[in-house]
């Protein structure tokens, strides 16, 4: 095994590593053509990934693995396969379960477990052809908003090594914004795959709940769980989205049409009260751009209490919600430790948590009786709040800043500085917890850059179970923002 976080960094250059930059769809079809080999592509992101080692993307990567897969997969395209995704590598957060390549859940314990088999979204790419490159860092067990793991190095922020990624995947993010791969699959439960991907400037897809597959994948909610994708642009999210559930391939808008018949709706009191100046202004300016392509973006109004309400029942359900579902997968799939085992093991500030709130007679978890209000009364309510938006209003999309600051410090773990105010971290998913606490599909797009040179991310919050619509929609306006 080759684990890059051991190996000391490079200098990368542009000249010899241009393969690297090459998107997924993009490297797929050059590959299908016969314009580069999955070898010398493959090689391409090997030798890239040595050199950002210092980042702490992954934690393992079997080099000699991946080049024998690329090897195959040049095989099966001269014998006349064009299978969707055929010889392109991507990475995978290392709470996914991946048949003979470790996975570690991020725990130290678990660093030499290898599974016997591939989590659904693992299967379901390689039928399809493509390659597993390497297991992405992640926070233990994906429980945190900072890429921070004490086992295997917190991640860094491409854009500035001092910075945070976000998390819990981390090292997803991280090594899709660097170019080491063009893509990988990461888990979102309150926002661990749109906190990231805005962090660290890539597109980062979170589908209506349910329509990836979760077996394989470590949980934290059954009900909150949801497995997406991080690319460096919408087309490679549509195209894995349409891998993963077996959809026939369809090609997306290219982008070139404005927006023209398009409502869009935002909901300043509930998602401007704690934003960076900054940050509002990239948002309120995207709004202007997207209203001079021919937008209709509107003001809506959740309701006073809205985010204490998500706040109070996303977070409930997801800490409730904890013990149980990881119980039940490491059962299921024959992992061996134990839940009292990892928890027994956790660096301090994590153990504190669960200790907290996810135990049953931590202080702060929440009673029997208060999950069930939080499941059929909360969220109900939730639901309801939003298809005002969707249904009445008429807004194919609810929009937001990504995140309320660009990446901060990585010295600010438990506290971050946000519109002038110290707070804690979890306000960091301030905004992406509502479409998780009801299920539905988000996007994080890229906007541009704060003037210290960090990302800026732009949320799309569709209806549930429109996701096609939702990236046909993020692929026209990804268009209008980039032109």
């Amino acid at each position: 095994m080759d684990d890059t976080t051991a190996t000391p960094s490079r200098p990368v250059s542009r000249e010899t590593d241009d393969l690297a930059f090459l998107g997924l769809a993009a490297a797929a079809a050059a590959i299908r053509k016969g314009d580069v080999t999955s070898e010398n592509y493959a090689t391409a992101l090997l030798r890239r990934a040595r050199a950002l080692a210092d980042l702490h993307a992954f934690i393992t990567i079997d080099e000699a693995s991946v080049l024998a897969a690329a090897r195959e997969a040049d095989k099966a395209r001269a014998a006349g396969s064009a299978a969707a995704l055929l010889g392109v590598p991507l990475g995978v957060k290392d709470s996914y379960l991946t048949k003979g390549l470790p996975t570690s859940l991020g725990l130290e314990e678990l660093a030499h477990f290898v599974p016997h088999e591939d989590a659904d979204a693992v299967r379901a790419i390689k039928d399809a052809g493509a390659l597993v490159f390497g297991k992405n860092n992640l926070v233990e067990m994906s429980y945190g908003l900072t890429g921070h793991n004490a086992r295997y190095g917190q991640v860094k922020n491409p854009h500035a090594r001092d910075r945070m990624s976000g998390g819990s995947s981390s090292g997803s993010a991280a090594s899709v914004a660097a170019n080491i791969v063009p893509a990988s699959l990461g888990g979102d439960t309150v926002g661990s795959i749109r906190v990231p991907a805005s962090l660290c400037g890539v597109v980062g897809f979170k589908p209506t709940t349910g329509r990836w597959p979760r077996n394989g994948v470590a949980p934290i909610s059954h009900t909150l769980d949801t497995t997406g994708l991080f690319a460096r642009n919408v087309e490679d999210c549509a195209l894995v989205d349409q891998v993963v559930i077996g959809e026939q391939a369809a090609e997306l808008p290219d982008g070139g049409y404005g927006l023209k018949g398009v409502r869009l709706a935002f909901a300043p009191r509930q998602f401007l009260h704690l934003v960076d100046s900054e940050v509002e202004a990239r948002f309120r300016e995207v709004i202007r751009r997207l209203q001079d392509a021919g937008a209709e973006v509107l003001e809506v109004n959740l309701g006073d209490d809205f985010n204490a309400l998500i706040q109070t029942a996303t977070w409930g359900i997801f800490a409730h919600e904890t013990m149980g579902a990881i119980s039940e997968f490491l059962r299921r799939h024959e992992i061996p430790t134990t839940f009292e085992a990892i928890y027994e093991g956790l660096k301090p500030q994590l153990r504190q948590a669960w200790g907290h709130i996810v135990l049953p007679g931590g202080a702060g978890a929440i009673s029997a009786e208060a999950y069930q209000t939080a499941l059929n009364v909360s969220r109900p309510e939730i639901k309801r709040r939003l298809n005002e938006a969707f249904l009445t209003e008429g807004a194919q999309a609810i929009l937001q800043p990504t995140t309320p600051c660009t990446a901060p410090f990585i010295e600010e773990q438990a506290t971050v500085h946000i519109a002038g105010q110290e707070v804690s971290y979890l306000a960091l998913a301030n905004h992406t917890v509502s479409a998780s606490s009801v299920g539905l599909p988000g996007i994080s797009l890229p906007v541009g850059l704060s003037r210290a040179g960090l990302p800026i991310g732009l949320e799309l919050d569709g209806p549930l179970g429109s996701d096609r619509a939702l990236l046909d929609l993020a692929r026209r306006l990804e268009g209008v923002l980039s032109a």
